[in-house]
């Protein structure tokens, strides 16, 4: 009885030690890599259960998207230094992880992938100025991804996003960039203060230009008017002396002359010439010999 039931927890030990070397589990997510005695077999396992021999190994290679985070230095194209904070997303293909295995290992990330990731980030950092870095934090991204993709898609690794989370620059360029944004505020104030005293200075000018053409209007429109009315008189004037002149006769004019005459007789008269002659008043010639006589 008890060697029939040594035998059977023989059996049994033996039964575990063939379960636990002569079987394997792949979990979902990952590719099996299969090794004899340290050598890649060509062959590659699925999610769940499998045999093999005692004398192999199961290599398991992750295919889900991983995410690392990074911190680097740059330099941009103006010689700034910068501090980079970021991650990448990044998965290998099922089809491809056995030879990712066979060159590179399971430690792909640190001997391939961040190596990578930290020269073409540098590189892409180097082709912007340091003021344009922050505004260009999507392309940079985008360029970085696409310079990995081109370095790894050769190794099955698929680099998914890239994500440039923070960018620090030294204190004396943050400085130096606040005073020149400070600056630049100040002169935009002062372009707009200008710019407000330029308009209100046109305008001005605009108000005194449209007076003085209101009051040259006026003054040719005072002139035009006194013109004509002086026009209108002297018109008047001109048809009142012409119809005078017309109703004027010989007789009407010796019969004025002769109404108005006061009696008295001219003291000279014109001769010809400029020679002026006197007139004889014969009444007092008349009385001085009668004086004369009576003495």
């Amino acid at each position: 009885m008890k060697k029939g039931l040594i035998i059977i927890i023989g059996i049994v030990v033996v039964a575990g030690i063939i379960a636990l070397t002569c079987t394997a589990t792949v979990q979902t997510g990952y590719t099996g890599i299969v090794t004899t005695f340290g050598r890649v077999e060509d062959v590659t396992l699925e999610a769940g259960f499998h045999f093999k021999s005692p004398f192999q190994e199961i290599i398991l290679m992750d295919n889900r998207e991983q995410k690392s985070s990074f911190t680097t230095e740059a330099f941009s194209s103006d010689i700034q230094q910068v501090d980079i904070t970021g991650s990448i997303n990044y998965a290998i293909n099922k089809s491809t992880a056995m030879n990712l295995f066979k060159e590179v290992g399971t430690d792909y990330f640190n001997k391939l992938v961040y190596p990578r990731m930290l020269e073409i980030t540098k590189g892409v950092f180097s082709k912007y100025t340091a003021e344009n870095l922050v505004a260009n934090r999507q392309n940079l991204s985008e360029s970085i991804r696409a310079g990995m993709h081109a370095e790894l898609d050769a190794y099955g690794i698929n680099v998914i996003s890239i994500s440039i989370e923070n960018i620090d620059f030294t204190d004396a360029f943050t400085d130096a960039v606040e005073a020149k944004q400070v600056a630049a505020q100040k002169k935009l104030q002062a372009e707009i203060e200008q710019s407000q005293m330029t308009m209100e200075t046109q305008q001005q000018a605009e108000r005194k230009r449209i007076n003085a053409e209101a009051e040259a209007n006026v003054a040719k429109i005072n002139a035009d008017a006194d013109a004509y009315a002086l026009q209108v008189r002297s018109d008047a004037e001109a048809e009142a002396n012409k119809k005078i002149a017309e109703s004027l006769t010989e007789h009407l004019i010796r019969f004025n002359e002769i109404k108005a005459w006061d009696g008295k007789l001219p003291t000279y008269m014109a001769g010809q010439g400029t020679t002026t002659l006197p007139i004889l008043n014969m009444a007092e010639q008349d009385n001085e010999p009668a004086e004369s006589s009576t003495k």
